[in-house]
């Protein structure tokens, strides 16, 4: 089907218009696995809900606003895609989602994330990522299974010191925000194996040396004056990063990162629960 033709029927709330989008799926497949990605979706197919054995929904790439409160039956759901729409809010039928454990939401509208967003308690990886948000939601420190946080292209000028309290977060991915400093915070967060603050406002990186878990550090593309400092091999990509503590004749260094260290976007086959 044309996207062009796709984008047509997409207008038309009939439920004859929503079957030919959605080409005849009528059962819950097999692998309990629905992709409705890039579908021209204005709303959820009501009878996706009634799938009470999907563990994986991805609605990426649509023209969604809203979910019907019918999701809340899915309780089996342990990954739910909806990057790439027009979400201002978190519907609230997402956080009666008690077994997700991975949740894409970036690239939508969010100005801020529901209390209620505490109630995933299985979360492990959280993508909000290139929304319009202006500081982190302090819910997010209370998701406390959470592994990777993906935040990056947002607006953000500081973290909250609650972070701290993510003992099991391994990965934070804060490029493209507006951090003038960098967030102490992270200092005190020895667990912490990946730290992403390329292309912020940092001036002065502290040293992270005594950070026993890390093992990457991204900070290029800030109007830095030196190289952080870490630990015997724990990787730098940056300006100077062959060189420690700070610059001498060389300037503008940069090691490249390889494809499977950068965060990755969702795909119907690649994200799974841990």
């Amino acid at each position: 089907m044309g996207n062009s033709l796709k984008a047509i029927v997409a207008f038309m709330p009939s439920d004859g218009c929503q079957k030919y989008l959605l080409e005849d799926l009528e059962e819950m497949p097999v692998d309990k696995m629905v992709d409705l990605s890039g579908r021209q979706l204005r709303r959820l197919p009501l009878h996706i809900c009634s799938f009470r054995e999907l563990v994986k929904l991805y609605l990426s790439n649509n023209n969604l606003t809203h979910l019907p409160p019918e999701l809340e039956q899915l309780q089996n759901l342990q990954i739910l895609a909806l990057d790439f729409n027009n979400f201002r809010a978190l519907p609230p039928a997402v956080c009666a989602l008690k077994q997700l454990c991975i949740l894409y939401l970036g690239n939508n509208k969010l100005c801020s994330l529901p209390l209620e967003l505490r109630l995933l308690q299985n979360l492990r990886t959280l993508w909000i990522e290139s929304n319009c948000l202006q500081q982190l939601p302090e819910v997010v420190c209370e998701l406390s299974l959470l592994k990777t946080l993906h935040a990056g292209s947002n607006a953000l000028r500081t973290l909250p010191t609650r972070l701290r309290g993510l003992r099991e977060l391994r990965s934070i991915w804060l490029s493209g925000n507006l951090l003038a400093e960098f967030p102490s915070v992270l200092l005190h967060m020895p667990s912490l194996e990946v730290i992403d603050v390329d292309r912020n406002a940092i001036h002065f990186f502290p040293s992270l040396a005594h950070m026993p878990g890390l093992k990457l550090v991204i900070y290029d593309h800030n109007p830095c004056r030196n190289a952080p400092k870490v630990a015997k091999g724990v990787r730098r990509v940056g300006r100077w990063s062959e060189e420690s503590p700070e610059p001498r004749k060389r300037s503008g260094a940069v090691i490249e990162i390889s494809l499977n260290e950068r965060p990755s976007p969702p795909s119907a086959n690649k994200a799974e629960p841990e």
